[in-house]
């Protein structure tokens, strides 16, 4: 039996049961969480911004252990570190062609799948996205999976899945910032610590941070933040003002919501970018006259998974972490176990904290 928060229906509480997870399949594996990192896409999840199929163990930003390896797996053994790939490239449809495997048409499919049942009345249930980290336990695609970095520990590992891959490669990847230019993060979060870092590793001349609360300043400024403001109906021109009358050079969106997005473009220079990193819902409408999308010649882009190749990214993201660039215990800013997810998930609704981590 394995311990792990199930969720059964949009709009309702996670709830923590005994699971009982299958022999490995021939091309799967079997992996001890060592920790997941509870990212705002599962809240998501919980209520209907996104959607999978249900009841199903979430979380999709973890690392662990290999205990078990299908008949079919050559390149997994027991005692492999791995870090969890929630969105895997399947190497032939359209995008994974074009060298875009963060677009994979199929990187989903398997959440989709029953991979597990509860014990106590066996209902089926699925992994949430692809990997299920919410649990003791999982059972994973091989293809789901990833060496983890040496000299790494596997709790710190965690936090690559999702919130560094993704904030890293929204800077490096999306909006390629350059030497000396200036960028503005809305949202100090996970992936926006994780962005500020990267922002900072990538030779920013000014990178502003902005978020709801005051609380968060400490943490941004340890992150790389050269200027902090608390959002409000002036954010936009603060930003201006702080950035020599221009505007930032590039802003990173964290938060995914239209204000929000709307604001991050404002605050760009004529001629800046805006990377799309924060999930919306379908009501989340933004609006943009046609003359001002002319006169200020400005880019406003989304970005999945931070444009990122795990495959290629981690290596690279392991020597800023080695070197010391990199802090990925900064971020955490709460360490709790599986039956502290629904807090963490209103923290994150009341703009607190940055990112929380379920240690097993």
């Amino acid at each position: 039996m394995t311990r792990a928060a199930v969720i059964r229906a949009p709009h309702t509480p996670l709830h923590l049961t005994d699971i009982t997870l299958p022999t490995p399949a021939p091309h799967q594996v079997r992996i001890k969480l060592a920790a997941a990192g509870v990212c705002h896409s599962d809240l998501s999840l919980t209520n209907g911004t996104m959607r999978v199929p249900l009841p199903a163990v979430l979380g999709h930003e973890g690392a662990g252990t290999v205990t078990e390896v299908g008949d079919a797996v050559t390149h997994l053994a027991p005692g492999d570190r791995v870090v969890l790939n929630w969105a895997p490239s399947c190497g032939s449809c359209h995008a994974c062609s074009l060298g875009e495997v963060w677009l994979c048409a199929d990187a989903l499919t398997g959440a989709g799948d029953v991979y597990a049942r509860t014990t106590d009345d066996g209902t089926d249930l699925h992994p949430g996205l692809n990997v299920a980290a919410f649990a003791e336990e999982t059972v994973v695609a091989a293809k789901c999976v990833l060496p983890a970095p040496d000299g790494i520990p596997l709790t710190d590992a965690a936090l690559l899945g999702c919130a560094v891959l993704t904030g890293y490669g929204a800077v490096h990847h999306s909006a390629r910032v350059r030497e000396g230019e200036t960028v503005v993060v809305y949202g100090v979060g996970g992936v926006g610590l994780a962005a500020i870092q990267s922002a900072r590793i990538a030779g920013a001349g000014q990178v502003v941070a902005v978020d709801v609360s005051q609380e968060k300043e400490e943490l941004a400024r340890r992150a790389g933040a050269t200027d902090y403001l608390v959002a409000s109906d002036t954010t936009a021109k603060d930003v201006r003002r702080l950035t020599g009358g221009h505007g930032a050079d590039v802003a990173v969106e964290c938060v995914g919501r239209a204000a929000t997005i709307r604001t991050a473009w404002e605050s760009t220079r004529r001629g800046g970018r805006t990377t799309v990193v924060g999930i919306g819902g379908k009501d989340q409408q933004v609006s943009f006259n046609a003359l001002e999308i002319f006169h200020w010649g400005r880019t406003l882009s989304g970005c999945v998974y931070g444009n990122s190749d795990p495959a290629r990214d981690l290596p690279v993201l392991a020597e800023h972490i080695r070197a010391g660039r990199l802090d990925l215990a900064s971020m955490v800013t709460e360490r709790i176990t599986l039956d502290g997810i629904p807090a963490a998930f209103d923290n994150m609704l009341a703009g607190k904290g940055g990112r929380a981590l379920v240690v097993f």
